[in-house]
């Protein structure tokens, strides 16, 4: 793997935590009582933003760490997830 597949996966892995922080913890404008003209009652009341991007952070790293450490030691490779035997194998040249 080289460094823009390390980053990419990554940001890909980031994306996905991330998605999971959002609705963490989340008080709502209904919830809180306080609801901003124009907006929905199910809107956010404090969106730290900035929080939830270092606990995706602090959570997409070590997972980040153990997907590529995976990739890089080989321990499970693409012909490993073959189900339906699609990949041909590689072949020998006997010259």
């Amino acid at each position: 793997m080289g460094p823009v597949s390390a980053i990419v996966l990554f940001a890909v892995i980031w994306t996905v935590v991330f998605f999971i922080v959002l609705p963490l913890r989340l008080e709502t404008q209904g919830e809180a009582g306080e609801i901003v003209p124009g907006t929905h009652a199910s809107s956010p009341a404090n969106f730290n933003i900035k929080r939830k991007a270092k606990v995706t952070t602090l959570w997409a790293f070590p997972i980040w760490v153990v997907i590529a450490g995976t990739i890089l030691t080989g321990a499970i490779t693409i012909r490993d997830i073959d189900w339906f035997e699609r990949m041909s194998t590689p072949e020998v040249s006997r010259d």
